[in-house]
């Protein structure tokens, strides 16, 4: 019989997709007492691959991952998505549609997950309406896009960002 075993930490990390006068500092503020500072930022980019944020939350929006330093278990994925909706709850426009979009999610030694409310055939149900999807694969050296992975996170920002997440996640003693 295999031993069952605690599982390695991981680092959490959000993926922000927000207005061109929001000041993101705001929500980040809001997960450092679960999550600790952010430590590490991407360039912030042209979000464009999809207008399905548009009409709630106006055209001409920004993309950009941020790194939070503390180690935590991966069960609290769950529980970081519930923290994204509340948060994103405090910073509404005046139609009452969000400044922010922000999805949490976990940087592993070999994949990224995402946390969503939605489910798809290649989502897992957590829990308490939460599902888990693996995003990116860490394979032959780098991270790997696959088949339903959203196509900003194939762009090379988002991979350097991931590795180099990655990287500070190694220099952790983890276990």
């Amino acid at each position: 019989m295999a031993e069952i075993k605690e599982p390695q930490k991981v680092l959490a990390f959000a993926g922000l997709i927000f207005i061109k006068d929001f000041d993101i500092e705001l929500a980040l503020k809001e997960f450092k007492e679960l999550l600790g500072s952010v430590i590490k930022k991407s360039e912030i980019l042209p979000f464009i691959h999809t207008t399905y944020y548009n009409k709630e939350m106006g055209e001409s929006l920004l993309r950009q991952w941020v790194l939070f330093e503390k180690l935590i278990n991966p069960d609290l994925l769950g529980e970081l998505k519930y923290k994204s909706n509340e948060v994103e709850k405090k910073f509404l426009n005046e139609n009452g549609g969000r400044k922010i979009n922000i999805d949490p999610g976990l940087v592993s030694l070999s994949n990224i997950i995402l946390a969503s409310t939605k489910n798809y055939s290649h989502r897992i149900y957590l829990g308490k309406g939460i599902y888990a999807e693996v995003t990116l694969i860490y394979k032959d050296h780098q991270f790997r896009a696959l088949e339903w992975t959203y196509p900003d996170y194939h762009e090379e920002v988002a991979l350097r960002f991931f590795g180099e997440a990655r990287t500070v996640l190694k220099n952790f003693k983890i276990g």
